[in-house]
């Protein structure tokens, strides 16, 4: 434990950066696999649901969650998988 005022404040101030950054990194993997199984239904409802996912991605890789390189590996790697899956 810190016994330095400053650095208690920042261990704070990074659980909580922590907690934000994880639920964010949480809603991105639920995302894609929303989008993942949407294509089993309609193309309209299948690309929302890409939309979605691509979009969360982009926030996160902006707000330095993921880095830049990662969520193009991500994006790239999604639209891979699900145009193998539509076209199956």
């Amino acid at each position: 434990m810190a016994n330095i005022k400053s650095q208690i404040k920042r261990n704070r101030t990074n659980e909580a950066a922590r907690l934000r950054n994880k639920a964010a990194r949480s809603e991105i993997k639920t995302r894609v696999k929303a989008a993942v199984a949407a294509t089993a239904g309609s193309p309209e409802q299948a690309a929302e649901a890409l939309r979605t996912a691509v979009k969360r991605i982009d926030k996160a890789a902006a707000k330095g969650i993921i880095h830049k390189n990662q969520a193009a590996n991500r994006k790239s790697r999604l639209m891979r998988r699900l145009a193998r899956q539509t076209s199956a």
